[in-house]
C-alpha cells in the first residue's frame, strides 16, 4: 500500500492513526472498556466503521499496557451477492484470529416479514442473539462495534423525533440477561474521519446493500440534518456530543429520572447560592402592602436603618 500512496497521503493517514488511537484509548480509559486479560470479540461488517476499529485495536493493543486478545467474527447472513472470501483473505493476512458464522437469517426475515414493511428490527434481533451467544461459546469478556459518535448523536435524534425518547447509544452495554458486555470503542471518533483513514489505508470494504426500509430512510434523513449542521455552523456535532456527556436530570422533565414529587422548598432557608449578598435588596424593609411599582435599586441605596416606603402605586 505505502508505493502507491503519496508521501502527502502517508502523512494524512499517519496523523490520522494517532488522532483515532487517540480517541479510542480515552473511550477505553474513559468507560474502563477493556481490562487486563478480556478476550474482545470485535464485530466485523465489512464496512468502514469496524475495518477502521480492527485497525486501531491491534494497534493498541501493541502498546496497551495492558494484555487482552482479540477475535474478529463477521456474521454472514446469507444476503444475495454477499462476497465471502473478501473478509476471510484480509484476515489472514492480518494474521489475527477470526471466525465467520453463517447464518440464513436473511431468509427468515424475507419470510416473516411482509413486502414493504420495516425488517430492521427482526434482522437486528437476530443478529444481535447469534453475536451473543457465539461470544459467550468462545469466552468473550467484551463485545466490540463499530458504532461512532456520528452513530450515537444520529440515534439520539431517531429517538427523539420518531419514538418520542431522549435515548442513543451507549459507549458501553450490558445486555438485558447480564451475560455480555458491548462496547463502542470509535465512541469519540468522526464518520467523516474514519472514511477518510478507511480510503488511505484501502480497507476491502463490501458494500451495504440497504434494504431500502423506513427506518433507514429516517437515519439518513437524519445524518443529513447533521452534515448541513456541520457546514453551516462548525462546533455544533461537538457541542451536541458535550451535552450528551453533561446531563442533568433536575433540569429536565422525566418523572422517573428525578423525583419532583418529593421536592419541598424550605421556608427558614436563607437565600444564598445564586446571586452575591451584596447584590440583593434590602426586602426587609420593604412596604409591599400596596400593589404598584417598586424601585429595587432606590431600596438597596437606602440605609437599613432608615424604615421607608419606596411603593409608588400604579395608576392606570
Amino acid at each position: 500500500m505505502s508505493d502507491i500512496l503519496s508521501k502527502t497521503q502517508l502523512t494524512r493517514m499517519s496523523k490520522l492513526q494517532r488522532k483515532l488511537r487517540s480517541e479510542v484509548g480515552k473511550a477505553i480509559a474513559d468507560y474502563q472498556m477493556i481490562e487486563e486479560g478480556d478476550r474482545v470479540m470485535c464485530c466485523l461488517s465489512g464496512g468502514k466503521d469496524s475495518y477502521a476499529m480492527l485497525d486501531i485495536l491491534l494497534n493498541l493493543q501493541q502498546r496497551a499496557p495492558i494484555k487482552f486478545e482479540i477475535v474478529a467474527v463477521n456474521l454472514d447472513q446469507k444476503q444475495p451477492g454477499f462476497p465471502e472470501e473478501i473478509l476471510p483473505n484480509y484476515l489472514d493476512s492480518l494474521n489475527v484470529p477470526y471466525h465467520i458464522l453463517e447464518k440464513d437469517t436473511y431468509s427468515i426475515v424475507r419470510s416473516k416479514i411482509p413486502e414493504g414493511q420495516k425488517t430492521c428490527s427482526l434482522c437486528s434481533r437476530l443478529r444481535r442473539g447469534t453475536l451473543y451467544g457465539f461470544a459467550q461459546k468462545i469466552g468473550a469478556t467484551k463485545i466490540a462495534l463499530g458504532h461512532h459518535r456520528d452513530d450515537i448523536i444520529e440515534t439520539m435524534f431517531l429517538n427523539m423525533f420518531y419514538a418520542g425518547k431522549q435515548k442513543a447509544m451507549p459507549p458501553k452495554l450490558l445486555s438485558d440477561d447480564g451475560a455480555n458486555m458491548v462496547i463502542r470503542p470509535l465512541a469519540y471518533s468522526r464518520e467523516k474521519e474514519i472514511a477518510e483513514y478507511a480510503e488511505l489505508k484501502s480497507f476491502p470494504i463490501i458494500p451495504c446493500n440497504l434494504c431500502g426500509s423506513q427506518e433507514n430512510l429516517k437515519r439518513a434523513s437524519v445524518k443529513s440534518m447533521l452534515e448541513q449542521w456541520d457546514i453551516e455552523h462548525p462546533g455544533r456535532i461537538e457541542s451536541i456530543f458535550t451535552a450528551m456527556q453533561n446531563t442533568s436530570p433536575s433540569q429536565g422533565v422525566d418523572r422517573e429520572q428525578f423525583d419532583f414529587l418529593s421536592l419541598k422548598r424550605d421556608a427558614d432557608a436563607p437565600l444564598k447560592g445564586e446571586v452575591a449578598e451584596s447584590d440583593l435588596p434590602a426586602f426587609d424593609f420593604l412596604d409591599v402592602a400596596n400593589n404598584g411599582h417598586i424601585d429595587l435599586d432606590a431600596a438597596s441605596r437606602v440605609s437599613k436603618e432608615q424604615k421607608i416606603d419606596v411603593v409608588n402605586t400604579y395608576t392606570p
